[in-house]
């Protein structure tokens, strides 16, 4: 395929890279196969241990010759990547399409958001801003400045298979810091592609070797990087589960984590709501990326006065959704990343039956495809404490279920563990301002007349509870990649103490 050809990925890729040079590595083979058709697109060596000491020793080098360039020279080299992500935006965008079996739309979509975010962190890197502070001490001077932390290591997950790298890698550059990425072991050309497309402009630039990094593999990689001591922030995306197991492994060493973990969305649509406008927010959030996204809208809380109504027009709506090859733009949905998925799908269905759940829409794995990873989108009438309701299942199932009053609708929004994205619909201000005060929604995204999915990069992104509490990409999410320090400065002929502290001698 052509789009391969553009981005040098070949029948079998080098894993570990330091930059422009690509390590040698004695792990096994990763192929990967497109959920699209089924076919073998290529393999990349995974990394051994070997490899994995040298990347950390070249990164660890860079960073003491990185962290001295100036910021906005920092930011310049960050530009000239955006620019690059342009003109292969086709190209990429074809092959997170492919790889990993969202929508053309919104593999370009992805990559436009590396581009938005390399835009966002050129700007920031002039405004890494600090405090002054007066001190109580005479001719003294306080102030707070960030510094750069060192080493980021960044897992990302298979269903964003380069826009999450971006978030993090951008604003960890500018700030001054290197990058070691493990991409998902189920996308990982993906990850080639990118470590080619940063070479080239690192190149350009004279950037030290192993200011970005790309490691291959499974879970003991991600454990690798958990316990090395060398890597002082892992911003891991993907499972509670995993986030659970990242977070303790750098937690026992005093690390820092940046999580971003299951989400359990819900949209409230209330009898005041613009119906028609709910729908299509509703629809795109359920079966969007295959309902793959960690913004997936799992749960319509609908008040009870429109409920059959609003649950006529999605069954209609379900009717036409286009599902097909997802490199056809005409098509809304594309297939599950892999038979597993497949079979979690299958399995939540079967579960939610069990435990009482009425399917309106119903689910099933959709023949005429190769790959066997196309299902059917399909909506259920639930109740909000069902365990299978309280579960994220990275899948296209929706949950329906009624409401009274819309105390009861915030409450059945927080009512799960997970707490990432939410989202009401209303034309009444008091309902929108109750969702978005103290005692509305919970989670770390609320949004009115909009849909659980969508973010820009110009927000802090993440949520809360079991979603981790981690924030990437916009805001001042920045100050996470990097410490902060108070210094104060005495220029004066004495040396008063704090708190009037007297110590003569």
């Amino acid at each position: 395929m052509k789009f391969l050809q553009q981005l040098n990925i070949n029948a079998t890729n080098a894993g570990v890279s330091t930059g422009t040079n690509w390590i040698e590595s004695k792990g096994t083979l990763i192929e990967s196969y497109s959920p699209v058709d089924g076919k073998l697109i290529g393999s990349v060596v995974a990394t051994d241990a070997a490899s994995y000491s040298q990347v950390i020793a070249t990164a660890t080098k860079a960073f003491q010759e990185w962290r001295m360039v100036p910021a906005p020279k920092r930011g310049e080299i960050v530009r000239q990547v955006g620019d690059a992500l342009r003109e292969h935006k086709e190209a990429l965008g074809r092959l997170v399409s492919y790889e990993m079996g969202k929508s053309l739309q919104e593999g370009l979509g992805e990559v436009q958001e590396m581009i938005d975010i390399c835009d966002f962190a050129v700007g920031l890197s002039r405004q890494l801003y600090g405090l002054t502070m007066h001190s109580e001490r005479p001719l003294h001077r306080m102030y707070e400045q960030w510094h750069p932390i060192g080493i980021v290591g960044i897992i990302s997950a298979y269903n964003f298979p380069v826009a999450v790298w971006s978030w993090n890698a951008a604003l960890a550059w500018i700030c001054g810091n290197v990058c070691i990425w493990k991409p998902s072991e189920k996308t990982p050309l993906c990850g080639v592609a990118v470590q080619n497309i940063v070479a080239e402009v690192f190149k350009k630039n004279n950037v030290p070797e192993g200011v970005n990094c790309l490691v291959q593999g499974a879970r003991e990689v991600g454990e690798w990087m958990s316990h090395d001591v060398n890597i002082p922030l892992m911003s891991a995306t993907g499972s509670t589960r995993m986030g659970k197991a990242v977070n303790a492994a750098v937690a026992a060493r005093l690390g820092k984590t940046l999580l971003e973990l299951g989400g359990n969305n819900a949209i409230i649509i209330s009898k005041e709501a613009d119906l028609d406008m709910a729908l299509v927010g509703a629809v795109f959030g359920a079966v969007g990326t295959a309902g793959q996204r960690c913004t997936t809208t799992r749960r319509l809380i609908i008040h009870e006065d429109v409920y059959e109504v609003f649950k006529q027009k999605l069954v209609n709506a379900y009717k036409q959704i286009k599902i097909g090859n997802p490199l056809d733009a005409s098509n809304h949905v594309g297939p599950l990343i892999d038979k597993d998925a497949v079979a979690i799908y299958l399995n939540a269905i079967e579960q939610g039956k069990q435990q009482g759940a009425h399917f309106i829409v119903e689910g099933k794995v959709i023949d005429g495809f190769e790959s066997g990873c196309y299902v059917q989108p399909c909506i259920a009438e639930a109740k909000n404490d069902m365990q299978i309701v309280q579960h994220e299942t990275f899948a296209p199932i929706l949950y329906l279920m009624k409401y009274k009053t819309i105390d009861e609708a915030i409450a059945m929004q927080n009512g799960v563990p997970q707490g990432l994205s939410s989202s009401i619909f209303t034309l009444n201000m008091r309902e929108a301002e109750e969702f978005l005060s103290h005692k509305g929604s919970d989670c770390g995204i609320a949004n009115v007349n909009i849909g659980t999915s969508g973010a820009e990069i110009g927000g802090a992104f993440g949520g809360e509870k079991e979603t981790g509490g981690g924030r990437e990409s916009g805001s001042d999410a920045w100050k996470v990649y990097m410490r902060r320090q108070t210094n104060t400065l005495n220029w004066g002929s004495s040396l008063p103490l704090a708190q009037g502290i007297k110590f003569d001698f």
